[in-house]
């Protein structure tokens, strides 16, 4: 009788689980973005307050948009082909670079073999219950994210410095190396269905570019 007891309760945690958790497959993820200078004195990264991130997801397509007073940065990631297109639109410039999955790497190779360590403590953002990790990258810069394990995306692709975290990274901080912070905090969750057209790309008003002809300068 007690094995019958503990079968059923097990069964029921299991399914509880499951339930609580839910996969994030197609939808929009927008989040705020605060840098700190600490500073009283008035600095480039001040001019970016007001900066918000949205992604678009659908299936193994992505279009992450970064938008700041001083103009855009949209990466388009297309997982099935292994494309990957960034946008840059600043005044009248406008820039369209080509990355392989390799360029993609080395544009990202700050977050290669990162590892997360997990503390406790919990705090709730838009209503989801968020766990502590603590992101520590190869140079030993540390920074600390708030994720949700109720939430897990399908697609990694569209959020580099978190992808290996287990649920939503909610809330996090990165840390450069003149000592300003970033803060991004999700302000809103969306599932509603996303237009294919999102990830179309522009066929013109851009200057196209590799990857290595933006980092010469073009």
């Amino acid at each position: 009788m007690k094995n019958k007891i503990w079968s059923l309760t097990l069964f029921l945690l299991v399914a509880f689980s499951a339930t609580a958790q839910k996969k994030f497959t197609e939808g929009t993820i927008s989040y705020d973005v605060v840098i700190t200078t600490g500073s009283d004195k008035p600095k480039n990264a001040d001019f970016l307050d007001g900066t918000t991130v949205v992604n678009y997801i659908k299936g193994d397509k992505s279009r992450t948009e970064m938008v700041s007073p001083l103009g855009a940065l949209t990466t388009i990631y297309d997982g099935a082909k292994n494309s990957i297109v960034i946008l840059k639109d600043i005044g009248e410039q406008k820039y369209m670079i080509t990355l392989t999955p390799n360029d993609w790497k080395d544009a990202n190779k700050k977050y290669e073999g990162m590892s997360f360590s997990y503390h406790d403590g919990e705090k709730t953002i838009l209503d989801y219950k968020c766990k502590k990790a603590v992101a520590k990258l190869q140079d030993g810069t540390t920074y600390t994210v708030w994720y949700t394990p109720d939430l897990i995306p399908d697609n990694k692709n569209f959020q580099y410095e978190t992808r290996s975290l287990p649920g939503l990274a909610m809330e996090y901080e990165t840390v450069n190396s003149k000592g300003e912070k970033t803060t991004y905090t999700v302000s809103k969750i969306s599932f509603s269905p996303v237009p294919a057209s999102k990830f179309d790309l522009p066929k013109s008003g851009y200057r196209v570019m590799t990857y290595a002809e933006s980092k010469s300068g073009g």
